[in-house]
């Protein structure tokens, strides 16, 4: 590979659909999903990617049944308080992204202990968007910025009011189980970004996978409305 990306952004779907096909409860599939992300933060270490940014749980997701959002809801705490250690101690700091009041307490308070305690690793930045829409970024920054009584602004600038403008655009995007979308996920920031769209289920989405995605990414040419000659 000629070309590594810098920023990878992923839609881990078909956790749900994974766990249907087994006759298994959703929260399975949640759970053997957990070991592909495992999977694919190992690889991104070892290839130098630097940003990292999953889609773990969006803000229409709390319109779920309620006990799949506590399952996730607990997933998410047992898998930060457990990972958190090897995740110090690789040098990656976990960065969380979204309207993270709606979380219940205790999970928002080992969210920030992780933050906290790995905020100034450099390794590997993982941003996991939890309780996140990208509109409601959006909106969030504008009332940011009208609290700040601007009038005017250009795009350099509204950058700094996103969840978190120090992180470069995703070169690239990953969505898996074969949806083709979006799906309100960095509306503002995939302006750019090199889409890859693959059947496998995210819970069948390991090493070899994510490696076969960023090769295809090495092969493309990015031209940014430019002419590049080839």
């Amino acid at each position: 590979m000629d070309r590594i990306p810098t920023h990878v952004a992923i839609i881990m779907d078909g956790n749900g659909r994974w766990a249907k096909m087994r006759g298994l409860s959703r929260n399975v599939g949640h759970r053997v999903g957990a070991e592909s992300v495992r999977d694919v933060i190992r690889v991104s270490l070892e290839l130098g990617i630097k940003y990292l940014t999953l889609f773990a749980f969006s803000t229409e997701n709390w319109n779920r049944p309620e006990e799949e959002v506590r399952g996730l809801m607990h997933l998410l705490k047992g898998l930060l308080q457990n990972e958190v250690e090897f995740i110090y101690r690789e040098g990656i700091s976990i960065r969380v992204i979204g309207r993270l009041g709606r979380l219940p307490g205790d999970v928002l308070k080992v969210v920030k202990k992780a933050m906290e305690l790995t905020e100034d690793n450099s390794k590997l930045y993982l941003y996991l968007a939890i309780s996140y829409g990208g509109r409601a970024e959006i909106v969030d920054a504008v009332n940011r910025i009208i609290s700040e009584g601007r009038r005017e602004i250009d795009e350099e600038s509204f950058r700094k009011y996103l969840y978190a403008p120090e992180a470069p655009d995703p070169d690239l995007l990953i969505r898996t189980a074969g949806e083709k979308r979006i799906s309100n996920f960095l509306l503002w920031q995939l302006a750019y970004t090199e889409l890859y769209f693959t059947d496998t289920l995210w819970p069948d989405f390991r090493r070899d996978e994510f490696i076969e995605a960023i090769e295809d990414y090495s092969r493309r040419i990015r031209r940014f409305g430019r002419v590049v000659e080839e």
